[in-house]
């Protein structure tokens, strides 16, 4: 194994440790103090389910569960609520595409609820600058905890 990507793979088991040990908060009370750049999880009735990175993590998880985010800004939302409503399959068809189905009243509002539920979850994060470790973190963090809102196929 290449010896970069080994010093990179050996970083990730103390930072999912990281990640797991911090109190969980929630993320419309978000304490003064996060980092700027990490690997955020969001958590519910003790399980898992969503890992997501980012370079600026308090901005990211405000467009998770704002009202006024669109699908665009809250995906983790928009699983949730393609879920709820039973459009779980993606298209890049007009038909079935995101703006359509937000023009769907119903999905519009399992939309709203489902950034709602986001805002009353658990959230933890951790700091990963790096942009290659941050995203082998999300992928490792997701594998590991079996988050079932990750979804690494391309589009």
């Amino acid at each position: 194994m290449n010896q970069t990507f080994r010093t990179h793979v050996e970083s990730l088991v103390p930072l999912l440790e990281e990640l797991l040990a911090m109190a969980p908060v929630k993320p419309t009370a978000l304490p003064r103090e996060v980092p700027r750049a990490g690997i955020y999880l969001f958590s519910e009735a003790g399980q898992h389910l969503y890992v997501g990175r980012s370079r600026r993590i308090k901005r990211r998880i405000r467009r998770h569960c704002s009202g006024a985010a669109t699908f665009r800004g809250a995906a983790f939302a928009f699983l949730l609520a393609r879920e709820a409503t039973g459009h779980v399959r993606a298209t890049y068809k007009t038909q079935g595409s995101r703006a359509h189905l937000m023009e769907d009243p119903a999905f519009a509002s399992a939309f709203a609820d489902a950034k709602r539920r986001i805002s009353a979850m658990e959230l933890r994060f951790v700091a990963e600058p790096d942009p290659i470790r941050q995203a082998l973190l999300e992928i490792y963090a997701a594998v590991t905890l079996s988050t079932r809102y990750n979804d690494f196929d391309t589009h």
